[in-house]
């Protein structure tokens, strides 16, 4: 792990390049294994431009973040990893590390960003509440920044409603920016949730990063929500490169006298965002509304404790293999396939065949 990590710190090196470089070689240990001759004939780089990187500080600098994530708790996801968030990896800037603190399934099978304003009004408090509060059967995985303002409503409504919820950090993640939401960012993870960030843990916060770190809110996520903005900020920023990164955007309209509503409406009047008034136009245009039928939902009432936590684990994956399952349900596998059988009858989970099962 120590050369992937180091490929992050590589000066001049940023990951549309780094990508570019290793995607050459066999491995990308080999780029501080090969000699800089080697690595001219492989990349194209100049024997310059390899120089100027500066390989042997970057594993010094590599050997040091690793050191701390240890000692810290926090893990060093590489992008050609199968635990590095698979739509994250699809963006063409995708960070070469990730580094994740707590236990969020950055590949859940549904992932959602709510982001807005810092100086929100109560009309956007109350959209953000309401529409998590409307999402918490379905369980998708909510992903914010962590900042002051609407980040923070969506965050503490995760927990209300039990919903596991990321934050996406603009520094690193040895401290927690701002330190008001400290106490928040540790409930987050205290309740299955992750903070997230592309930086070095000895990063501190500037300014300059919080528009970066906005292209990783996008990245992570199916589809991303602006509930209240400004006709500038970073929640258009956001907005922006979902489009880029062909994500589907939704926005809440506000009055047109109303500025912190100018953002969402400019959005839906340039048609670079669907016009939602709640959860449910939301989950009409994501197809997702057929998972949440009323049918289902008088099953799952007839399910017992067991049954439950089954189909609950699985509706927060695409996929989970019988192994997998077991675990994270905490029973037998034994018992664990007596349970699967009794969900495929009622039509809650489908066999998709080699040991791994999926909630309809």
């Amino acid at each position: 792990m120590l050369e992937k990590v180091a490929l992050s710190f590589l000066k001049g090196m940023g990951p549309v390049r780094v990508n570019a470089a290793i995607s050459k070689l066999a491995y990308p240990e080999d780029f501080f294994k090969l000699s800089i001759q080697d690595l001219k004939h492989l990349t194209g780089f100049t024997h310059l431009q390899l120089a100027t990187m500066d390989r042997p500080n970057a594993l010094i600098s590599a050997e040091k973040e690793l050191e701390a994530c240890y000692k810290n708790g926090i893990t060093a996801l590489f992008f050609q990893d199968d635990a590095y968030p698979r739509r994250l990896r699809q963006c063409p800037d995708a960070p070469i590390v990730l580094y994740q603190k707590g236990k969020a399934d950055l590949n859940a099978r549904r992932i959602v960003a709510l982001v807005g304003t810092r100086n929100f009004t109560e009309y956007g408090k109350e959209i953000v509440k309401d529409f998590v509060s409307d999402l918490k059967d379905l369980q998708p995985i909510i992903v914010s920044g962590l900042a002051l303002g609407i980040d923070a409503i969506a965050h503490e409504a995760c927990l209300k409603n039990g919903i596991i919820t990321v934050g996406v950090l603009g520094n690193g993640l040895k401290d927690v920016f701002p330190i008001k939401n400290f106490s928040l960012a540790q409930k987050m993870m205290d309740n299955q949730g992750s903070l997230v960030s592309e930086y070095s843990l000895f990063s501190n916060p500037v300014r300059e990063n919080f528009p970066v770190r906005n292209r990783i809110i996008a990245g992570l996520c199916d589809a991303v929500i602006v509930a209240e903005s400004k006709e500038r900020g970073g929640s258009l920023i956001t907005a922006e490169l979902a489009n880029e990164y062909n994500r589907d955007v939704f926005a809440f309209p506000g009055s047109v006298k109303q500025k912190h509503s100018a953002g969402c409406n400019a959005l839906i009047r340039q048609q670079k965002a669907h016009l939602i008034s709640g959860a449910k136009d939301f989950l009409n245009i994501m197809g997702w509304d057929h998972f949440l039928p009323t049918t289902q939902k008088s099953m799952f009432l007839d399910l017992n404790l067991e049954e439950k936590n089954v189909l609950c684990h699985l509706k927060r994956h695409e996929s989970l293999y019988l192994d997998e399952l077991s675990f994270k349900c905490g029973i037998s596998t034994a018992q664990l396939m007596g349970l699967l059988l009794t969900l495929q009858l009622k039509g809650g989970v489908l066999n998709m065949g080699g040991g791994k099962f999926t909630a309809l």
